[in-house]
């Protein structure tokens, strides 16, 4: 009997078979600003206050009894929220000369600069995006609107490795 061949890994278009999928050593990386100050803030509020419930959680009779259980518990839940709060500051974007990893709060997705027609930051919109194929695009959440000068850096900073991949400057 034979054994079956692996499957082979699937490759970005345009890159050679075997070369690493994703942005090399020298990508450059954005960040938004205020959404992750704005999602450790919060979390850590979120965290002190559950945790000052759970201590002031009655120990007397009160109709309902308080185990120690039930305050810890209470801490549990606190640090779910919390965590969810800090899938917020997940977003991130990596770029370089062949093309751009972008991480949104759960995925993170790799697109050769061959397959972005370009980046976009549309009126109003609270984010940037990738614009793709078949009018299809990419939310950039790590290019927000409420980073005002920064975002406007990030998306020139796009723009020009994009450019320079594309038109091979």
């Amino acid at each position: 009997m034979t054994e079956p061949t692996p499957p082979t890994p699937q490759t970005p278009s345009g890159a050679a078979p075997g070369a690493p999928a994703g942005p090399g050593p020298d990508a450059v990386t954005l960040r938004p600003r205020v959404i992750l100050w704005t999602a450790w803030v919060t979390a850590t509020a979120v965290m002190v206050f559950f945790v000052i419930v759970a201590y002031l959680m009655p120990a007397e009779n009160t109709g309902v009894y308080f185990q120690p259980a039930d305050q810890v518990a209470m801490m549990v839940i606190g640090a779910f929220v919390a965590g969810g709060l800090l899938l917020m500051a997940r977003p991130r974007v990596r770029a370089d000369a062949r093309g751009v990893e972008v991480r949104n709060v759960f995925v993170a997705r790799w697109y050769d600069w061959a397959d972005v027609y370009g980046v976009s930051f549309p009126d109003g919109a609270a984010s940037a995006r990738l614009e793709l194929a078949d009018d299809e695009y990419q939310s950039v959440l790590a290019v927000q609107a409420v980073d005002r000068g920064l975002a406007v850096r990030h998306v020139r900073t796009l723009r020009t490795l994009h450019r320079a991949a594309v038109l091979g400057e």
